[in-house]
């Protein structure tokens, strides 16, 4: 590697590489756990500032620590010179520190006071301190001095000298009188930047003689008086009115300097009368924005953290009426030293390069000098790989033992810089410093960095690794110059583990870490914006989204502040509730939700509103006869915008107490003109209106009283009543006290008849509403007047009203009544109208009564109620409609009046043709079989005519609902059930019924039932693939069948989607079937041990309407029910809960043959008898007789027969056939043997199953009669098989 590359002149830059983030001078880390015995020269790490003021009453402390490795030792200078600390007793360094301590009890602290300076060394090299300059605080005594009383003439200017002693540092003056209140100042009299008080005029009420100066000593605490100062003003002859002029500074021009940094302060006082106002400006310029004030009443101008163009020319402007002045103060800005780079640590391998640079600037430009190890460079040993080029110090091809401190000096005069920068020349592996295995957890979308803190010499070159693939430096992925990784947009793909390594040319060193990107915290649902009435309750909401491995907390905060500790805010998970609201929670709520890693927040106002408060400051204003203008002032809307004013008012004459809504007016106005009635004692009162409600009523007005005058209107409503043949009542409604108009109020009643040459009849009342006018002739119109009379005359003329007296009942029924039938429910009446003069008032209309007096088919058990149809004047015919067919209809129709009804018509009978019957009754199916049912009804209620038949139909439904073919039964009338056969299994079937008469079918009804489903079916369990069937079981127990009741219903109404539920039970499983119109996607079947507290079994049903329970146990009972569930898996639809009961199991028989031993022992004899037969085979070869042939010859039997399997018996061999093979005894496949011509057989003579074989082979037996024949050839027994069949088979 080229030791020379561009690294080695990049300065302080290199040891950011090699330290990870840090950002200050570099240091080697010092951990004794991870660079135990690495050295380092000195490093100063804290010392006491440059300019040190000590209190005289204290110990001296000159602070001055370093570290190093190994640790430095320590040594002062003071004034150049070095310090002896160990010959002053006085002088106390701390151990393992350079810090002194300088006991001044009994000591004059200026016997210590000057320049000091700490130097740190080991033997790497030395660091030094700042000069130190230790000055001793000062509170001086005021020199004596005679104060003379000052004389001066009212307006001219005045300045009271302060000149407080030197201090150090310098004083606080302020200006008090003899009771040590501050003496007030303004723009005419204020106190100037070095103490003295200016009066830009005098006044009289200046004449004084406590003008007091006082000076603070910070350090000490301490304050100092001046001699008070008198001042007499004398008024003989005052100053007159004059322009301004300057009284500090003087002059047109002045200059002041400050240091870049600092804070600068100009200054203008004026003199005039009246007192100038100032102002300021910067001349070709703007002041500085955000950091420019006024203080001491806009005269001093201040202006914080000095930079360079704050220099130049500022124009303060004195103004009163006579005239302006200005003055211009130029800005001077200097600077004492500061860092453009301060030198920095560099460590260096052997034979490696580097460069230390000090750039500084300031005004004037400073001096740069260096020193190492505390000697100027010029004088220290000459070093042939270092050299000063430019300013920097440049080494090149350093050697191990050349570790030194370098000092870089910059200094002008107004002040210094002094920078130490040690050079350490190390050989050290790789070190790692991030700890290892550090987990890193960053939020998606976030930066991720992954710190590789190392240190080597050489500088360690790192390289980064994820999951074992190298990371390259790119969009995904930075590198930094600290070697930290960073992903700038984290993703969930990005987690995992990841490897840096870092290595020079004296090894490698590797470090793990892992990154975790979590998902980011979300509010999905923030609170809103909240208006509530005081007293409610307000709840905000925060719901969160947030990574399922950080667990959020949540903060409410209230303008930006804690919630207030009350019990009224309740915080919940997600919520805060505010019980009991007051106008003080109002404001701004905050949510945060917090996590280790993010927060998400989200804010709401909150307002509180109520009603408004009541208007207030009524005033009544121009005032007249009957009008007056009513103004108030509103009340605070409380938060909600007033939307109108009500005005009420109160009569004190008439209704004392009660307050009566008068007008309303906008929200936005605050007056109204109010027109008023005469003779009223008028009070008012407003009251607001908001979103609320109403506020309370303002306070009342004055009374403001109407002179009385005639009414204005008349009585209201008057209406003439009829209420008997010969009188007629007219009433009204009566004047309030307000319309009254004043006292004496009467009502003067008038009448006479219409259209009849006759005087009004008139008389006057008082308090009352009605009259009764009797004597007049039935139903004759009249005319009627009512008018308002008080004492000061009557109202206006009066509307006329027309009425009627009373009315009587009419005296003729209608004539001429007829009835058409139409059909069996609808029939047609008609009649004359009765005369006019027939009905003694006004003729409202007809009724026409009917009623079913009996039906035509049965005798009705009580007769129904009669029916009323009422028709207008004008009409004489009508429908009747909604007859009963096949009745006896009874009719009348009478007139009626206001009065009443009239006299009824002679009755009119008729009656009603057949219908179609009605629907048939209590359709319901019975006696389920697998492939039968029988539906069974009643006839139908109403059979309005004679009944013919009925018409049966019926078809089957699928399980998606779908309608199968139509088949059609016609029945006779008197039939009540029919039976189907030949149905299929397992089927739901719709059934329809209608009664018939001569005139048609009546209504359908319906019904369904479902056939049972075949046990066979589904009794058996499937055998899988590759195995043996199950042997065959015994009979089953006879299936259990329930029914939830009724066992069919029709078709399930709107919102009920199952219907009935069959049951049939074995012994370990049950078949449920049942009906459903809804959806079969989400259908289960649900089942649990009856009394059991265990949950539910769901199984899926999956879009059948039939399912088999398996794996019950004999003898439970169980629950069950089918449920249809919606995405959620909530419960949407239930059939009620079934009860079942499981059989229990009953003893099987044991089949012997299929036990294993038995097999076995059966496979051992037939290979036994298979070796016999063999033998049997050679002996008979060579022509051997056995005695089972002789026996045969004795019997005379031509033929042996083969033996039946089932006999346990076998073949032999006849005398016509001792040379041929022996014959095979296989039975058919059937299980049985056919018989040739001879039934005869060794059967016949013995028991199959007692036969032997001797020795030789041959057949040993017992001859015995014909046994009798089993069972009937072809029938299966369900008998286990003998030994023999079993060897036989196997045969």
């Amino acid at each position: 590697m080229d030791r020379k590359r561009s690294c080695t002149l990049c300065g302080g830059a290199v040891m950011l590489l090699l330290l990870g983030h840090m950002t200050n001078a570099l240091e080697v880390p010092l951990d004794p756990k991870v660079l135990e015995g690495l050295p380092q020269p000195p490093t100063i790490t804290h010392q006491s500032p440059k300019d040190y003021i000590i209190d005289p009453r204290e110990n001296i402390i000159i602070h001055c620590e370093a570290k190093g490795k190994p640790h430095p030792s320590f040594s002062w200078t003071r004034n150049g010179t070095h310090f002896d600390v160990e010959k002053d007793s006085k002088v106390i360094m701390k151990p393992n520190s350079g810090t002194l301590v300088i006991d001044i009890s009994g000591e004059k602290a200026e016997a210590y006071e000057g320049v000091y300076q700490c130097i740190a060394r080991n033997e790497h090299g030395s660091a030094l301190s700042n000069n130190i300059v230790i000055r001793q605080s000062r509170s001086p005594l005021w020199s004596k001095e005679k104060v003379e009383p000052i004389t001066v003439q009212r307006g001219m200017s005045l300045v009271l000298q302060c000149r407080p002693p030197a201090g150090l540092p310098p004083p606080i003056i302020f200006w008090m009188d003899n009771n040590f209140q501050r003496l007030p100042q303004n723009s005419r009299v204020s106190q100037a930047l070095n103490g003295d008080l200016y009066f830009s005029n005098v006044l009289m009420d200046d004449n004084r003689n406590d003008y007091i100066c006082y000076a603070r000593f910070p350090h000490t605490q301490t304050i100092q008086q001046k001699q008070p100062i008198t001042v007499n003003v004398l008024d003989n002859s005052p100053s007159g009115e004059r322009a301004p002029t300057f009284m500090q500074p003087p002059g047109m021009h002045s200059t002041s300097m400050v240091l870049k940094g600092d804070t600068l302060q100009l200054e203008c006082i004026a003199d005039g009368l009246p007192t100038p106002d100032i102002s300021w400006s910067k001349v070709n310029g703007e002041l500085p924005s955000g950091r420019f004030s006024f203080h001491s009443f806009q005269k001093t101008l201040k202006i914080t953290e000095v930079t360079d163009a704050d220099g130049g020319d500022y124009r303060c402007l004195a103004r009163n009426r006579l005239g302006s002045n200005h003055h211009i103060i130029t800005v001077v800005v200097r600077a004492a030293p500061f860092w453009i780079s301060a030198p920095q640590n560099l460590i260096l391998a052997p034979k490696e390069s580097g460069m230390l640079t000090c750039r500084a600037d300031g005004n004037p430009k400073p001096t740069v000098t260096w020193s190492v190890n505390g000697i100027p460079i010029e004088n220290s040993h000459k070093d042939p790989s270092r050299k000063i080029e430019n300013g920097n110090i440049i080494l090149s091809d350093v050697q191990t033992g050349s570790s030194a401190v370098y000092q870089c000096n910059a200094s002008n005069e107004y002040g210094y810089l002094l920078g130490n920068a040690f050079v350490s020349v190390l050989a050290e592996p790789p070190r790692v410093l991030t700890p290892p295995n550090h987990v890193y957890s960053v939020i998606t979308n976030s930066r991720a960095l992954l710190d590789c803190a190392s240190f080597g010499s050489p500088l360690p070159k790192i390289t980064w690794f994820k999951n074992g693939q190298s990371v390259l430096d790119g969009d995904l992925y930075i590198i930094h110059k600290n070697n930290t990784l960073e992903i700038n947009v984290a993703r969930p793909v990005h987690s995992g583990k990841y490897t840096c390594i870092a290595s020079n040319s004296l090894g490698n060193k590797e470090n793990h870490v892992y990154l975790e990107v979590k998902e980011p915290t979300r509010i999905l649902r923030q609170p809103e914006y909240k208006v509530v009435q005081r007293n409610s309750v307000a709840e905000f909401e925060c719901k969160v989204k947030h990574d399922p491995t950080l667990i959020p907390s949540m903060i409410w905060l209230k303008d930006n502040m804690e919630l207030p500790d009350d019990s009224r805010f309740e915080v919940g998970s997600d919520s805060l509730t505010i019980r009991d609201v007051r106008e003080d929670d109002e404001g701004n709520y905050t949510c945060i939700r917090n996590t280790t890693l993010d927060q998400d927040s989200a804010s709401a106002m909150l307002t509180v509103v109520e009603q408004p408060d009541p208007p207030t400051d009524l005033e009544l204003t121009d005032q007249r006869e009957h009008s007056v203008r009513l103004t108030w002032t509103p009340g605070y809307e409380n938060n909600s915008p007033i939307q109108l004013f009500l005005i009420q008012y109160e009569d004190s004459l008439h209704k004392p107490g009660v307050w009566v809504n008068m007008t309303e007016v906008s929200g936005t106005r605050t007056t109204v003109n109010l027109e008023l009635s005469p003779y009223v004692y008028y009070s008012f009162r407003v009251l607001a209106l908001n979103e609320v409600g109403l506020s309370q009523p303002s306070a009342p007005s004055r009374q403001y009283r109407t002179n009385p005058a005639q009414p204005d209107v008349n009585p209201s409503d008057v209406e003439v009543i009829g209420t008997s043949p010969d009188s007629l009542t007219i009433t009204w409604k009566e004047l309030t006290g307000l319309e009254s108009n004043g006292p004496g109020l009467q009502y003067n009643v008038s009448w006479r008849q219409k259209d009849v040459d006759q005087q009004w009849n008139s008389l006057s009342l008082a308090n009352v509403s009605q009259y009764v006018v009797t004597g007049t002739p039935t139903f004759t119109p009249y005319e009627v007047t009512v008018q308002a009379v008080n004492d000061y005359g009557p109202g206006p003329t009066p509307e006329v009203v027309l009425g009627y007296s009373g009315e009587d009942l009419p005296t003729m029924a209608p004539e001429n009544v007829k009835v058409s039938v139409q059909n069996g429910t609808m029939a047609v009446v008609s009649w004359d109208a009765v005369p006019l003069s027939t009905v003694q008032g006004r003729l409202n209309g007809y009724k026409v009564s009917y009623w079913n007096l009996r039906s035509l088919h049965k005798q009705d058990p009580e007769p129904k109620k009669p029916q009323e149809l009422i028709f207008q004047e004008n009409e004489t015919e009508s429908l009747l409609l909604g007859l009963h067919p096949y009745s006896q209809y009874n009719l009348n129709i009478r007139a009626f009046n206001g009065k009443g009804d009239g006299p009824s018509s002679p009755n009119q009978i008729f009656e009603t043709p057949e219908g179609v019957p009605g629907p048939p009754a209590d359709l319901k199916v019975e006696n389920l079989n697998l492939d039968s049912l029988v539906v069974k009804w009643a006839p139908p209620v109403e059979y309005n005519g004679h009944l013919t038949g009925y018409l049966f139909k019926y078809q089957p439904i699928n399980t998606t609902d779908e309608l199968g073919p139509l088949k059609e039964l016609l029945l006779a009338a008197n039939e009540t059930s029919v039976t189907l056969d030949n149905l299929k299994h397992s089927t739901r079937y719709k059934f329809y019924l209608n009664a018939k008469t001569v005139k048609g079918y009546g209504p359908t009804v319906t019904e369904e039932g479902v056939t049972i489903m075949d046990e066979a079916l589904i009794r058996h369990p499937a055998v899988e693939a590759g195995k043996d069937s199950a042997p065959p079981t015994p009979p089953p127990t006879p299936p259990v069948t329930q029914f939830l009741q009724p066992p069919f219903h029709k078709a399930p109404p709107a919102g009920r989607m199952f219907g009935s539920v069959n049951s049939s039970v074995e012994e370990n499983h049950a078949v449920i079937s049942w009906e459903y119109s809804g959806p079969d996607r989400n259908v289960y079947v649900e089942y649990v041990v009856d009394n059991s507290k265990d949950p539910w079994k769901t199984e899926y049903v999956n879009g059948t309407r039939t399912y088999q329970i398996r794996g019950l146990k004999p003898g439970m009972s169980y629950r069950v029910r089918v449920v249809a569930k919606d995405h959620s898996d909530a419960t949407v639809h239930s059939t009620e809960e079934l009860l079942i009961t499981v059989p229990a199991m009953t003893s099987k028989q044991v089949d012997i043959a299929t036990q294993g031993w038995f097999i076995g022992l059966m496979c051992a004899i037939a290979l036994l008898i298979l070796v016999l037969l063999i033998v049997c085979f050679i002996k008979r070869n060579k022509g051997g007789k056995y005695p089972v042939k002789e026996k045969e010859d004795a019997h005379q039997d031509p033929e042996i027969q083969p033996m039946k399997d089932d006999d346990g018996t076998f073949g032999e061999y006849s005398d016509t056939e001792d040379h041929k093979p022996l014959k095979g005894s296989r039975t058919p496949s059937n299980g049985t043997v056919k018989k040739d011509d001879s039934d005869d057989s060794l059967v016949d003579y013995g028991e199959g199953g007692d036969g032997q074989f001797n020795e030789d082979g041959s057949f040993i037996g017992q001859y015995s009669g014909k046994k009798e024949k089993d069972t009937a050839e072809g029938n299966e027994s369900s008998e286990a098989p003998s030994p023999v069949n079993a060897m036989n088979s196997f045969v």
